[in-house]
């Protein structure tokens, strides 16, 4: 199975949820890292339902809207707690834009480099500071075994990656002035 599956069965594992629901926590909860669109989560919704993985039911709201909510099933259950307690190899690294234009750089003025550097660092530390923000709903590290203690654990990741994105910016502007001859 591909992974958006088991990121679906992991959302409701948690909740039962609709759809709508389920394209709102990609856009949300899991947007830091994982995304899905709409295009993708129907498709697959259908597909799980019809190996078993998951069931609906659907649901009236007002007089004439349907909606299907959706809920795993045990076998669904079980396919998602395989690929939990699984070993999973690390990935090739993810394409990244921007690094593919520091790496081709060398065919601009450098005091141009510094100007694709900083806007990058800005934005990196915008979404530290969201993060960090997120972070804040935790007064303590959950106790292991609650959903919360998943997300915190993950949290604490993204915050750490953006810190580390933070901290090698800064050292590329500040290497970058000093060639300049500015530091």
């Amino acid at each position: 199975m591909g992974t958006l599956r088991y990121a679906i069965l992991g959302l409701l594992n948690r909740r039962d949820m609709s759809g709508y629901d389920l394209a709102k926590e990609f856009e949300t909860t899991l947007a830091e890292f994982w995304g899905a669109k709409h295009s993708q989560i129907y498709p697959e919704l259908k597909a799980l339902a019809d190996e078993g993985l998951i069931a609906y039911q659907i649901e009236i709201s007002g007089t004439v809207l349907e909606k299907k909510v959706y809920s795993i099933t045990g076998s669904g259950r079980a396919a998602l707690r395989a690929w939990a307690e699984g070993q999973l190899k690390i990935r090739s690294v993810p394409k990244d834009e921007f690094r593919l234009q520091l790496y081709f750089s060398d065919c601009i003025p450098p005091r141009r480099r510094i100007a694709l550097l900083e806007p990058q660092l800005e934005q990196h530390k915008a979404l530290l500071d969201h993060l960090r923000e997120n972070m804040a709903k935790f007064s303590r590290v959950p106790p292991e075994g609650e959903e919360e203690f998943s997300d915190y654990l993950v949290l604490l990741g993204g915050v750490m990656r953006e810190e580390g994105c933070c901290a090698w910016l800064e050292r590329c502007i500040q290497l970058c002035r000093q060639r300049l001859g500015e530091n």
